[in-house]
């Protein structure tokens, strides 16, 4: 596989995450209205965990969550990417995608940007045959963006998160997919029209 360092778009640069990202990305998730669909915010230290995991996937599998920046201003607004995903379910072993953004980046269509660019990234480089992703039923925000890049929801595929307790709101989630091939067949139908 393709060992991927960066990616870039219009206005955002995909890139590795550097030391000085934390304070933006333990605000990024400390912030309780970013993580209302995860199960918790996360403290500073639990921030600079998440980097060097995401450092370390990287090391593995030549991809992973890049630090989100945008280039007019070279802040960071979060991140989007690929993962391995890291529990047992129907659909693994999979490769999701994802993304997390600061709250005054939101509805100017950053995420489904940089996740165009992650999804080009995962079929065309590493050559993946599909990539999925999820999220709480709730979350519809998420979903209008997996909708954007093009993947498919199917309600049986709908499970609920093994690491979430029967009862949370969060248990329940729904699943989208695109494959290669349906990627590929979006990319031709776009660039006839």
């Amino acid at each position: 596989m393709t060992n991927i360092l960066q990616l870039e778009t219009p206005r955002l640069l995909l890139r590795q995450w550097r030391d000085s990202d934390l304070p933006d990305l333990a605000a990024i998730c400390a912030d309780p209205q970013v993580m209302r669909y995860f199960p918790a915010t996360l403290s500073r230290a639990q921030s600079a965990a998440l980097i060097e995991g995401l450092r370390e996937h990287f090391t593995l599998h030549g991809f992973g969550f890049w630090a989100l920046e945008r280039k007019d201003s070279g802040a960071l607004i979060g991140l989007t990417g690929l993962l391995q995903v890291g529990f047992s379910a129907p659909f693994t072993p999979a490769v999701e995608i994802g993304w997390r953004l600061a709250r005054q980046h939101w509805r100017q269509g950053y995420a489904s940007e940089a996740a165009t660019a992650a999804l080009a990234a995962g079929f065309q480089q590493l050559g993946l045959e599909q990539i999925v992703s999820f999220t709480a039923d709730s979350n519809l925000p998420s979903q209008k963006v997996m909708q954007a890049i093009g993947m498919q929801y199917d309600p049986a595929d709908d499970f609920l998160h093994p690491k979430l307790a029967d009862g949370h709101p969060l248990h329940p989630h729904v699943l989208y997919r695109i494959t290669q091939t349906q990627w590929r067949q979006r990319q031709a139908a776009n660039a006839s029209a």
